[in-house]
This record gives structure tokens, sequence and C-alpha cells, in this order.
């Protein structure tokens, strides 16, 4: 039974082609019952700042763009209800497309949020927060971040998770749903599950303090006891020892790495909302793994999230 039944399609009206609406289509062909509503949020602020107009007039500007914008995505989903599927519109007036995305998720109960996603400057990554960083972060569902890559039949989907934190049972929780995640998406595009974990390397304060400090016994056994884990949910999760991944470094890098190397398909993993300064400077690890991947990233909040968007 298909997990996705109510996908929501973020819309970008800067681009010709929509890969986010072609792997919703994808999705939501292995299931009669599923159904995709395109979504689009438009605005302009000089539409709101016309003082020679008068309130009913700016309204009716608003809706002539909001007619515009719907004829376009009907047109666009004209070809797949063709063909039997199930499309349906929805055109917001709204300043922030992320805002406005995550209160119709709340309103309709969509249970998949599908956007494409493009390179990101690194001062964008500074300055300000893109709106596919703000899903990230704060949409309640899952968040499906598209790229051009092909889904193969019999390709790969790559698992990300963090053995380190067994003992923590939100971490624990957070990785059994990036796995049974990976299993349901492994059935609907036929594919094969890997999973990778990355460890750190020794830390560099501990070794310049103590001088009776083994970095090499230290490297070891925290390299025996995360591939432990490893190997633990993987026979949980009945996926051959050959597809594990272990790596010392920085989980974005070790994740983009073996993606690369197994040219993965679909990269799943888990995070975790942020709001204030640590937000915008530093980012987590979806974050920061996004620019270098070149497949899809699916995104899992933990257990009981719950979005600071509200109704």
């Amino acid at each position: 039974m298909l997990k996705y039944r109510n996908i929501l399609v973020f819309i970008d009206p800067t681009q010709e082609s929509q890969p986010a609406l072609a792997r919703a289509v994808h999705i939501a062909e292995k299931e009669k019952e599923a159904k995709i509503t395109l979504f689009l949020c438009c605005y302009d602020l000089s539409y709101e700042m016309t003082s020679l107009s008068s309130s009913d007039e700016r309204q009716a500007m608003q809706s002539i763009v909001i007619k515009e914008n719907r004829d376009w995505l009907e047109a666009l989903a004209l070809p797949y209800q063709e063909k039997g599927l199930k499309i349906n519109t929805q055109v917001i007036w709204h300043n922030r497309p992320f805002q406005a995305a995550i209160i119709e998720v709340l309103k309709n109960e969509h249970d998949l949020v599908v956007k494409s996603t493009h390179q990101h400057s690194k001062l964008s990554a500074i300055l300000f927060t893109p709106s596919d960083w703000n899903l990230l972060r704060k949409c309640p569902v899952p968040v499906l971040l598209v790229k051009h890559h092909q889904w193969p039949e019999n390709g790969n989907i790559l698992c990300a998770i963090d053995c380190k934190s067994i003992q923590d049972e939100e971490h624990h929780q957070l990785n059994q749903q990036i796995l049974s995640e990976a299993k349901t998406m492994a059935e609907i595009v036929d594919a094969n599950i890997h999973i990778v974990n990355a460890y750190p390397s020794p830390p560099m304060n501990i070794m310049l303090e103590l001088p009776e400090f083994d970095p090499i016994n230290y490297e070891d056994g925290l390299k025996k006891f995360h591939q432990k884990t490893l190997n633990e949910y993987a026979q949980t999760y009945e996926i051959p020892e050959q597809k594990t991944h272990l790596m010392q470094g920085l989980p974005e890098d070790v994740i983009s790495d073996v993606a690369q190397e197994i040219d993965a398909e679909l990269v799943i993993l888990g995070t975790v909302g942020r709001s204030g300064l640590s937000a915008t400077l530093l980012g987590h690890t979806a974050e920061q793994v996004i620019d270098s991947l070149n497949c899809d990233l699916l995104a899992l909040k933990p257990q009981g999230f719950i979005s600071p968007i509200k109704l």
C-alpha cells in the first residue's frame, strides 16, 4: 500500500520544465487512489503599493494574476488528467511561498511535498534562507527535493543514518523512520537500498591537551562501534552487508561521496527544525548536502514534530 496519497507539488513559475511534477506523477501512477495538487504562490509588491488604486481595484488586479496562473496550471495538469490521474490546482497570493505551502499542507492534510531545487549561491546561504531550506526546517510532512537525475528501474536509494545516537531514542526512531521510508520507496520505484553512516575524526583539542591520548585506538574503537550499529540496522531491515557504507568524515561530505559512487537516484535523511541565528548561519546536514547532490533528496521530520507555521 502506497503511503503517499495526497501529494502537493510546488510549481516554479520561472521554469519551463517542471521536474517536481514529473516526479510526483511517477509516484502517483503506482497507486490509483493517489491525488496531486499543483500549488503556485504568486505575489507582486507593486500591486500592494499602488496608492492611486482603491482596495477593490487592487483586489481585482490580484484576481486577474491568480486566474492567469490557474489557467496555466490547468494546462499543465490536462495531459495527466487525460491519462486518468487525479490532479487539481491551487493558486495563492502570498509573499512567502514556503509559508503558503505549509498552510496548504496543514489545511488539506497533504502527506508529501515535492519541489524542484537548484544550486544556491554561498552568499544566499549566509544572508537569507531559500524556500526549500525553509520547507526542510518547518514543513511537518516529508519534503522531496527534485533534481534532473532519472529514477531508473533497479536503481539505488541511499539512507543516511546516525549510528552514534542509537542510545538516543529520538534519533533511533528517526533512523527507523528513514529505513522504513526507504523500504516503501524501494517497492514503489523498484530500487535497491543502501545505508551510509559517517563517523568523526579524533577531536583535535583532546589530542593537544592529553599527551597520553591514543588517537589510533580511539579511532579504531569508534569505527568498530559505528560498524556494529550499522550492521544491526542493516540486519533488522534485511539490507545486505555489501550495501552498507561506513566512512570517516563530515556527514554532508560522506553522503555526497557515497551517493555519487553508487549513482543514487534518491537520498533519504532526517532533518530537525531550527530557528534563530543558528538556522541562518549554520544549517544542518540536509541543507548542507543539497547542493553537492546530483540526485533527489527526501527529508523526514522526527515523530511528533510540530511546524512553527500555524493556520
